[in-house]
């Protein structure tokens, strides 16, 4: 906020915690909190306090204040979030409404609203509560694997017999117990209950195969050039209720294959799926796929880059008429072309988030923050409210490799392409209705372009002016319609 935004705004300053009776408030908002019309950010506001003996604190801060009646939205209060940590967060949501997320080494978390997260279980596969014993549920997947115990992102989906099916993988060399061949295993395992505990039903597929054990499944000596690596699956449903797995991480690429929805398998004779995707060792995983009825595609999210803090990781999307593909980006290329190394990927998908950072400046209301290396998403489409909404883990700036979940929602642009706001997503009361007085001030705006990024892409500002024009760091011109859309001509 700054003095220039003021302009056909109204502020209120609220005291949201205070020790000692506020006595010369302007008023008192819904929720009773003591407020102050601000008419002026430059103007000193001057706090009353009833005395008592008793050791003194406050809190405030400042909101946007709409008149009633307006048809702008407006939040319950301040807004807390409870946040948990899951790498490659997969969500479902139950019949009751409760989110859930489930992802590597067998971590979950549970939500009622998407913004208040409670850890259902943390990393470690030996303390699981989902397996009564994971070692010998995966223990034919995990022999594959020369004995190496782990667990990478899971999925969880409900199939018509009411029965939950865990989708489990993991990727180890024998030789080094790390994932630096293409040495995996996928495995699915059912349930009566969300939480557990899940019994085995068996291996789906296997790769990385040497020597004797060739060929593999689609009768060819194994090529982790061409051949996908067996992890980071993705269940799904398509619009007409076929079920299909999308599934892959770097080596050959992103295959998709379609499944018998009344057991949980592969149907028969499909090898290793259809290829849509990566190759020759591309730095993609993570693909999770999502139809909107909304605008009739099947969107494909991807992952590019490495997933430590400085290693590049970012979200992608392309998308088709069909859950088998083709899948095209915006620029109308082939994803099947997105292969090889980082400078060869780079041209490909819709980048949707990567590493960035609103930079606030001295002087200006809040603080620093961003994300570092956000990724491996799952997404939700709400059939009752329409709205779309992106779920993914992220590392944040300076903060090491600590990691939470995050969600955001998206939004259908005019050329049918999602775009993730660049907020946190917050119930809202209201329609979400932008009109010429809220399009009007100064904005950090984060130009994610379409390179791996290390480093945070940080904010510039933009300005729109009641004119139409464009200025700040920008120039351009902008123009608002009468759908709640709003298109910008950057120069």
């Amino acid at each position: 906020v700054t003095p220039d935004t003021l302009s056909g705004e109204q502020f209120r300053l609220v005291v949201t915690s205070n020790s000692h009776d506020v006595t010369n408030a302007d008023g008192l908002t819904e929720s009773g909190l003591p407020y102050f019309e601000v008419d002026d950010l430059s103007s000193t506001i001057r706090i009353y306090f009833a005395m008592q003996r008793a050791r003194f604190s406050y809190s405030a801060a400042l909101y946007e204040y709409i008149e009633p009646g307006q048809p702008d939205p407006s939040v319950d209060g301040p807004v807390s979030f409870s946040n948990a940590s899951v790498h490659d967060p997969s969500v479902i949501k139950l019949d009751n409404g409760e989110f859930y997320v489930f992802g590597s080494h067998l971590a979950a978390a549970k939500s009622s609203d998407l913004v208040n997260w409670e850890l259902v279980a943390g990393d470690g596969v030996e303390n699981t509560p989902f397996f009564d014993t994971y070692e010998e549920e995966a223990a034919e997947g995990i022999a594959w694997s020369g004995g190496t115990v782990g667990s990478w992102a899971a999925d969880v989906i409900q199939l018509a017999d009411g029965n939950y099916y865990f989708y489990y993988n993991h990727c180890a060399s024998p030789d080094t117990g790390l994932c630096d061949a293409s040495r995996s295993y996928l495995g699915v395992a059912v349930s009566e209950n969300i939480e557990g505990p899940y019994s085995d039903l068996g291996l789906i597929l296997r790769s990385g195969h040497v020597g004797e054990e060739n060929p593999g499944i689609d009768g060819e000596i194994y090529n982790g050039n061409i051949h996908p690596n067996a992890i980071d699956p993705d269940v799904f449903f398509d619009k007409e209720g076929r079920l299909w797995m999308v599934y892959g991480s770097y080596s050959g690429g992103i295959f998709v294959m379609e499944m018998d929805p009344a057991t949980g398998f592969p149907l028969p004779e499909q090898g290793y799926g259809t290829k849509i995707m990566g190759g020759n060792y591309g730095a993609i995983e993570g693909p999770y796929m999502l139809y909107s009825p909304e605008s009739d595609y099947y969107y494909l999210f991807t992952s590019f880059g490495g997933y430590e803090q400085n290693d590049g990781y970012n979200m992608r999307i392309s998308r088709s008429r069909s859950p088998d593909g083709p899948f095209v980006d915006a620029e109308g290329q082939d994803m099947i072309g997105a292969r090889g190394g980082w400078s060869s990927l780079e041209p490909y998908g819709v980048k949707i988030m990567g590493g960035h950072l609103f930079d606030v400046h001295s002087g200006e209301p809040g603080s620093d923050h961003g994300y570092m290396a956000p990724g491996h998403n799952s997404a939700y489409y709400d059939p009752q409210t329409g709205k779309h909404f992106v779920i993914f883990h992220t590392r944040f700036p300076d903060r090491g490799e600590g990691h939470e979940i995050r969600v955001h929602e998206m939004f259908i642009n005019a050329d049918g392409w999602l775009v993730a706001s660049p907020h946190r997503y917050v119930p809202i009361n209201g329609e979400n209705i932008v009109d010429e007085s809220d399009v009007l001030g100064t904005f950090r705006v984060i130009n994610h372009g379409k390179d791996i990024n290390r480093v945070a892409k940080v904010s510039s500002y933009m300005q729109l002016k009641e004119n139409g024009e464009i200025t700040g760091d920008f120039t351009g011109s902008y123009w608002l319609d009468d759908t709640n859309t709003i298109t910008l001509n950057v120069e």
